[in-house]
């Protein structure tokens, strides 16, 4: 077999994975290339890179989905081989064509391999024949009640869009319409499959790694099931709670789908597996995966370094690692899980997670970059591992707690409490845990905002005090601040919306200290740090401003606080039932018959918003007449755009409608 040594490598993609696949690349001695969109100009990916090469436009379709346009990009800057991550071209098996016929090497498996896969329908027939254990398909022209629960999935692509939930039965053929219409926009390919759905199964996949010389590698199991919108949020390796029985027959199931599709390289056989034990095949990703970091920290791996050696026509060892220990993967999201997981956008300001033994950080952002609209919301992945499982989860927890993260809303708390339920500590995990959990995991927590918003107002007096201009008493309108005064500080925190309201008494001499609040001693207090003594406990709390922002980082909770005006600002108010644009996004549909005019109820799903590639519902705020519609199909919209306006009937008792009524 020929072997090539790959001196120079292009990877076609962007963030966390380019940067991860980068670091390998500097430990071999190779050369590295980026891509890039507009967006992305100024992007850790291409900061870290040797050469980069831009792809004019910011949206994927004209950037990192164009395969003509990252073929010449490799061609240009010189490079011999590509390597595509995971997501937009890396399953593609056009693209992979296109790789080799321009000459270059493809860190990939081979061409019909993807082919074979590419169609979850017809990677089932595959392995069918196999011997791989499936889900009998259902056909939904004919299903019956006895078929119930169905679940609608995408015939091509992946990532929970185009699927679907179905337990009623008149609810099939809009969910299907739906479903279809989600997957020919995300994959551009209607086709949409049923099959039973498995309640409480867990998803359990195994990582295989296959070279040109008959090698198959199973390196392992990984369980997957803390998903929301069946995209994977956790996941750790080994999976937990499996007997030996059925993880060899796991592992013997994925190496024979390797071999039925001739595999090479790193790729993924996904399982659900049922509460009785039984495991079923989903998919094969024929790419690396996401989560690899948990195997490869048990193994003692580097599966990219892997990847490249089998694109470089090596061999495997016949003998696999050695396993050892437990891995935890937490996925920390830019997005706000208690308001439909809507993905945020903005400014990072600070983004540092501890450094220590067991602890690994991947992310393709740094503090000071910029989250867009145009990508996924992930911005890094914090990876655990330790010789037993509560060691790997009680190290990641704490570290995530311990993180400094100041921008838009994260999912870190939500991770720390997922890490710490009394279920996912006893490995009692399946797909349904959010589902059943959410609303707990994010409630209120059991911190003290008022004490760290007083913190804050401290900071902010003892800066104001500091600052060269403060030379004289504030004025705002007939309002006067008295420095020997107590004066008020009003702060609103997100992202629940609480105010707090502060009060405290900066003296001419000294330092500021809190008004009519027994128990409370200020020991020291500076524009970036304030440390408090309560009711005898001392606590210390670190602070960072961004204009009327301010982050408040203390042991075992974050805040960030948003500081208000002393008086309302009329132009800041909405009319009643108006529908605003939580984030920037563009519409993709309307309810059916949605005009001016018609009647609504409450909790309807009224618009489709389309942003970081996930759909996001507008809801009905009452039940009442819409009074005007602003949204259309294919319009883009910035973060507040007035939608809709709903005008409430207060003669009607809300109720809420299904979407597939919608």
């Amino acid at each position: 077999m020929r072997r090539d040594v790959i001196h120079s490598l292009l990877v076609a993609n962007r963030g966390e994975i380019a940067c991860r696949i980068f670091r390998t690349c500097r430990d071999l001695g190779i050369t590295t290339v980026a891509v890039h969109s507009d967006a992305d100009a100024d992007a850790l990916h291409v900061r870290e890179a040797d050469l980069a090469v831009r792809l004019p436009g910011s949206a994927p379709a004209d950037t990192y989905l164009r395969g003509d346009l990252v073929v010449a990009a490799a061609l240009a800057a010189g490079a011999d081989a590509v390597h595509p991550g995971y997501g937009f071209l890396s399953e593609n098996a056009a693209f992979a064509a296109a790789v080799r016929d321009a000459g270059l090497a493809w860190v990939g498996p081979p061409v019909k391999a993807i082919e074979l896969m590419a169609s979850k329908t017809r990677a089932k027939e595959l392995m069918g024949g196999a011997g791989v254990p499936l889900l009998a398909p259902v056909d939904p022209a004919t299903a019956t009640e006895d078929d119930l629960p169905l679940l609608l999935k995408a015939a091509s692509g992946g990532g929970g869009r185009g699927m679907r939930i179905v337990r009623e039965l008149g609810a099939l053929p809009a969910e299907l319409l739906a479903a279809a219409a989600e997957a020919a926009s995300a994959f551009g390919d209607g086709e949409v499959f049923a099959e039973p759905y498995v309640e409480r199964g867990r998803h359990v996949e195994v990582q295989v790694m296959a070279d040109a010389y008959d090698t198959v590698w199973a390196l392992g199991t990984r369980d997957c099931s803390l998903q929301r919108r069946h995209q994977k949020v956790i996941e750790e390796a080994p999976a937990p709670g499996l007997d030996e029985a059925l993880r060899t027959r796991l592992h013997d199931a994925a190496v024979a789908a390797a071999r039925a599709v001739g595999y090479r390289g790193a790729g993924t056989v996904e399982f659900l597996v049922s509460a009785e034990g039984q495991p079923y095949f989903l998919e094969m990703n024929t790419r690396l995966q996401v989560e690899h970091p948990v195997t490869e920290a048990v193994f003692g791996v580097d599966l990219v370094a892997l990847q490249l050696r089998v694109a470089e026509g090596e061999p495997l060892d016949p003998e696999l690692p050695v396993a050892s220990g437990h891995a935890v993967e937490a996925r920390l999201y830019a997005e706000d899980p208690a308001r439909d997981w809507q993905p945020q956008t903005g400014a990072l300001l600070t983004l540092e997670v501890p450094d220590a033994p067991g602890l690994r950080l991947d992310t393709g952002y740094t503090g000071g970059d910029t989250i867009g609209v145009h990508y996924d919301p992930m911005l890094a992945k914090v990876i655990a591992h330790a010789p037993t499982r509560p060691e790997a989860v009680r190290l990641l927890a704490g570290a995530l707690e311990r993180a400094r993260i100041h921008g838009p809303v994260t999912n870190r708390a939500l991770l720390v409490r997922s890490l710490r339920h009394p279920d996912f500590a006893a490995a009692r995990l399946d797909t349904g845990f959010y589902d059943r959990y959410l609303a707990d995991l994010t409630a209120p927590g059991a911190g003290d905002p008022a004490t760290a918003a007083l913190a804050a107002a401290l900071a902010e007096a003892v800066r104001a005090t500091t600052a060269p201009t403060a030379t004289a008493p504030t004025r705002f309108g007939a309002w006067r601040n008295v420095p020997s005064q107590p004066q008020l500080k009003r702060y609103r925190s997100e992202p629940d919306g609480a105010e707090h309201e502060i009060a405290y008494r900066t003296p001419r001499i000294g330092t500021p200290e809190p008004y009519d609040a027994p128990g409370v001693r200020v020991l020291a207090a500076t524009p970036d740090r304030v440390t408090l003594e309560l009711d005898g406990l001392t606590r210390h709390f670190a602070l960072a401003r961004d204009r009327d922002r301010v982050h408040v980082d203390t042991a075992g909770a974050s805040y960030t606080f948003t500081a208000l005006p002393r008086f309302t600002d009329p132009a800041t108010q909405t009319d009643p039932g108006s529908l605003l644009a939580p984030m920037p996004g563009t519409v993709v549909r309307l309810a059916g018959g949605l005009a001016p005019g018609v009647a609504v109820e409450a909790g309807q799903p009224l618009i489709w918003l389309e942003a970081m590639k996930m759909e996001h519902r507008i809801l009905a705020p009452a039940s009442g007449t819409l009074t005007a519609l602003h949204a259309a199909p294919g319009r883009q919209v910035e973060v507040g755009a007035l939608l809709a306006v709903v005008q409430e009937d207060l003669g009607r008792d809300p109720v809420s409608v299904p979407e597939e009524n919608a």
